[in-house]
């Protein structure tokens, strides 16, 4: 089986290293950043293909990692897209995008006689290079089943959650709390912190008590040290944050939560921070850090 990708940023990148550490061939890559796939493709022996349909010409499965809806939507049907040479080949849709985009690549890749699998990610640059990703999928349960031995070579955890669409529905809530967590833990600290408390000593009573969360465990410590490496960026928050508000909406339902924790997220993109983790959002609610637009 000859493998594809398209996206190799963070996630994409150390995906396609740990499929490659595990004796697969990954055969084919494409990225914008033309320096960046060629790196890759030099260091794992791939091709850096020229166009989209030279990844899909030379791969069996064809993994996509990209940004948002709109290059989602590109790649399946811009003037250079996936689907030329996609008889029979099967596309692995990893992106976090809104549920009809994945809806619209299934049906544009059925037309052509090939398979969509969206394989949602909840996990960290570092789980992608372990193979340790928590991966939500949703589409046709017998393409499931046909991928799901690749897909146990990157994933611990790996779920089927439903029909296409379902699995971005629920990693657009999986992200949405988050981001809220996030938000709170800032304000939290932030709070703290002004109040002359010792945030070590906050953080391991915020652990023992109902302040407790998975974002404190991964957040905490960066936040009090302003340490912002990227894992999960503070742009990607904001979009994600969007995808679960036009969910709501189209539900019925007013998500204030989300709204404020987007709108805490534009504006660290606004002041220049969009591409600190999302643990920079502290950098918004400490009192000493604030931006000069605070």
């Amino acid at each position: 089986m000859n493998i594809g990708f398209v996206g190799v940023g963070r996630m994409g990148a150390n995906m396609a290293r740990r499929l490659r550490d595990r004796g697969h061939h990954v055969t084919t890559l494409f990225d914008a950043n033309r320096a960046a796939v060629t790196a890759l493709a030099g260091e794992i022996s791939a091709i850096a293909c020229p166009t989209l349909g030279d990844v899909t010409a030379g791969a069996d499965v064809i993994f996509t990692v990209v940004s948002d809806d709109s290059a989602m939507r590109s790649i399946f049907s811009g003037d250079d897209n996936l689907l030329v040479h996609a008889r029979g080949k099967l596309f692995i849709n990893c992106a976090t995008v809104s549920p009809e985009v994945h809806l619209e690549a299934e049906q544009l890749a059925e037309n052509v006689g090939a398979n969509t699998l969206e394989a949602c990610m909840a996990s960290s640059i570092t789980q992608a290079r372990e193979g340790s990703l928590y991966l939500m999928c949703g589409g046709r349960e017998e393409v499931f089943r046909r991928a799901e031995p690749l897909l146990k070579e990157l994933s611990s955890s790996l779920r089927f959650i439903g029909r296409s669409g379902e699995a971005a529905k629920v990693k657009a809530l999986v992200n949405m709390v988050m981001n809220i967590n996030t938000a709170g833990l800032a304000e939290g600290l932030g709070l703290g912190h002004a109040l002359g408390l010792d945030l070590t000593m906050l953080r391991e009573v915020f652990s023992q008590t109902g302040a407790a969360s998975r974002v404190l465990q991964t957040d905490g410590e960066d936040m009090q040290n302003r340490d912002h490496a990227t894992f999960f960026s503070a742009a990607h928050a904001a979009k994600d944050s969007g995808i679960a508000l036009a969910v709501g909406e189209a539900a019925g339902l007013d998500l204030p939560l989300a709204r404020a924790t987007k709108e805490q997220y534009e504006r660290m993109i606004a002041e220049g921070l969009g591409e600190l983790d999302k643990s920079g959002i502290a950098e918004l609610t400490f009192k000493d850090r604030r931006s000069k637009s605070a």
